[in-house]
């Protein structure tokens, strides 16, 4: 399941997320923006909440923990407003269960890359910190694509839910035994995120922003 993170996701970034995303495409088209993630999530939940789950794996992008530690992590991210964490949420009280699916060490490396961009103060400095996570970010992606390819091939029993960035490349490492159904296009969801910020591409943003806030077809 590609996913599409809203502020609640980025933590100590958010604000500077927002702010970027209000500069470059002006406060209407951002708040079109944020009701078309609102609504894809939406249609995602109403999608699960007709499956039954009892015994499903959940994978989440970014959940470096299970067990105890890893259900107050999403409690918590739930409790601050994350659509992805409360859906999650409702899924495990609905019997699934979630699986340490990231290696805790690689994202805090990917997380540090990111803030150091957020919370540069000039413009050297910031041009240092966009360098530098540019020359580690695809390195990093992989090493994470890597690693939650190996945790879902050794740990899933039956079924499973993956929960993961459109920018990520984790179905071709999969195990060929491994029957995958995308709920939304990964490739389609990425390009919304692409097309959204660029002048030139407004016209195919607003198409791909009606196919991902469309109800899916369970049989398709």
């Amino acid at each position: 399941m590609p996913v599409i993170h809203t502020s609640a996701d980025l933590g100590s970034v958010a604000s500077q997320v927002e702010k970027r995303g209000r500069a470059v495409s002006g406060e209407k088209a951002w708040n079109e923006h944020k009701r078309t993630v609102a609504d894809f999530w939406e249609a995602i939940t109403r999608y699960f909440d007709a499956l039954d789950v009892n015994g499903y794996q959940i994978y989440q992008d970014g959940l470096a923990a299970e067990g105890a530690l890893g259900m107050r992590i999403v409690e918590d991210a739930a409790s601050m407003g994350s659509l992805n964490y409360q859906l999650v949420e409702k899924l495990v009280e609905r019997g699934a269960s979630i699986v340490k699916t990231e290696d805790a060490s690689i994202v805090l490396k990917e997380v540090e890359g990111i803030k150091g961009i957020a919370n540069a103060r000039t413009l050297a400095t910031k041009s240092w910190a966009v360098l530098k996570y540019e020359r580690m970010k695809k390195r990093l992606l992989e090493e994470r694509d890597r690693y939650i390819a190996r945790t879902i091939n050794s740990t899933l029993e039956r079924n499973g839910i993956l929960f993961i960035g459109a920018f990520h490349d984790v179905i071709s490492r999969l195990a060929t035994d491994i029957v995958v159904k995308e709920v939304k296009a990964r490739d389609q969801v990425a390009e919304y995120q692409k097309s959204f910020f660029r002048p030139r591409k407004q016209a195919r943003a607003k198409e791909l922003a009606a196919y991902l806030v469309a109800a899916i077809d369970r049989d398709a």
